[in-house]
């Protein structure tokens, strides 16, 4: 088989990175073709901007680059993972009248919320997701804080619904959930287009005991990852170490915090490689994950599970249904710091129930991912 694998790169490395570069890598060992066609948003920060807007829209370039390598590898597939903003939604025009199926992994909300994450000042926002033109997304610059940015955002959302694009240039989504699944169809893409394929650790890191006394966050230390939330309810632990692996506009903010409230159990590493990371999930007792926000499909769980490594997560989105409460980890109210303490003095106090919820993690992860 030959694939076409699209996709356009961030300016912050993220999971959907490594999503690319593992579905390439799996198909490719497994004999198909792979044609890779990608864009860095590094391009943005010296162009245009009335450029970045056409770009935004509609890129014309992107289209003829994608129309000569159909005709040059006649692929089977043309397979999405990003196209923001770079590469945009004209891209899916590529394939011609009688081309490749076109599949669209949707690693986020993007394609019905303007700041692809449905959150806003805190907390969760669905106010875009019944509508062709997203108009509050540009009024209260849900797009990095920016109004021109979510104009931008929202302008090429709309074009594309009027087009139809999602409806009739696309073949087949690929969802990561059946949460998010569900939120597709209630902002518009057909039910019978939509399947569900989550994302999967290529390499295995394999089952660990688990020895060390650290609990673990790895994330964007950022508003919607429940960074907060988490040192507040660490304020009434204090028995063993905490250690957060990360990097973001919070950074600062958290560590005078720490300083400010003498959390000496806490324990700031910055950003670590992925191997550093998954180095520290094998020794860890268990995850923290407590966003607020819905998320798409974070790796870090994922790579929790294939370490064994239970997880206490907010119970909401993707990570309601990825965690099993009470058998791979525990749920607690989505930004509630007195019930995630909760938890945590739970599995500090149980550490057996613990240990079993890991094995049931491990189990959990050789049969779906």
């Amino acid at each position: 088989m030959r694939v076409i694998i699209v996709h356009n790169y961030y300016q912050q490395p993220g999971g959907e990175d490594q999503v690319f570069l593992s579905e390439s890598n799996l198909l490719e060992s497994r004999g198909h073709m792979v044609i890779r066609y990608t864009k860095h948003n590094d391009l943005l920060t010296n162009m245009d901007p009335f450029k970045l807007v056409i770009s935004t829209l509609w890129n014309q370039k992107a289209l003829r680059e994608l129309k000569y390598l159909v005709q040059r590898h006649r692929p089977n597939v043309i397979h999405f993972h990003n196209t923001f903003p770079i590469i945009s939604p004209g891209s899916y025009y590529s394939k011609g009248n009688n081309g490749p199926v076109v599949i669209q992994t949707l690693h986020n909300f993007r394609l019905i919320c303007p700041g692809a994450l449905f959150f806003r000042n805190g907390d969760i926002c669905e106010k875009c997701l019944f509508k062709i033109f997203p108009w509050p997304g540009a009024t209260t610059a849900c797009y990095r804080k920016s109004y021109s940015a979510s104009i931008r955002t929202v302008a090429m959302l709309t074009l594309h619904s009027l087009l139809r694009t999602w409806q009739n240039r696309i073949d087949r989504f690929i969802a990561l959930t059946e949460f998010a699944k569900e939120k597709f169809i209630q902002g518009g893409i057909p039910s019978e287009k939509i399947v569900v394929k989550p994302n999967f650790v290529f390499f295995d890191p394999g089952f660990m005991s688990h020895k060390d006394t650290y609990a673990l966050f790895i994330g964007r230390l950022s508003d919607e990852k429940g960074i907060i939330t988490l040192l507040n309810a660490w304020k009434d632990i204090g028995t063993i170490l905490l250690k957060i692996v990360g990097f973001g506009p919070l950074e600062k903010t958290i560590k005078n915090l720490i300083i400010s409230k003498n959390m000496g159990t806490v324990e700031v590493l910055g950003q670590l490689s992925q191997n550093d990371a998954i180095d520290l999930m094998k020794k860890a007792k268990f995850l923290l994950f407590p966003s607020t926000c819905y998320e798409g499909f974070p790796n870090t769980l994922v790579e929790a599970l294939a370490c064994g490594l239970p997880v206490v997560t907010s119970n909401i989105g993707s990570m309601a249904e990825i965690i099993e409460d009470g058998v791979t980890g525990l749920h607690f109210e989505a930004g509630n710091p007195v019930d995630l303490a909760d938890k945590i003095k739970w599995l500090i106090e149980n550490p057996d129930k613990s240990r079993h919820m890991g094995k049931n993690a491990r189990k959990v992860f050789l049969e779906k991912y």
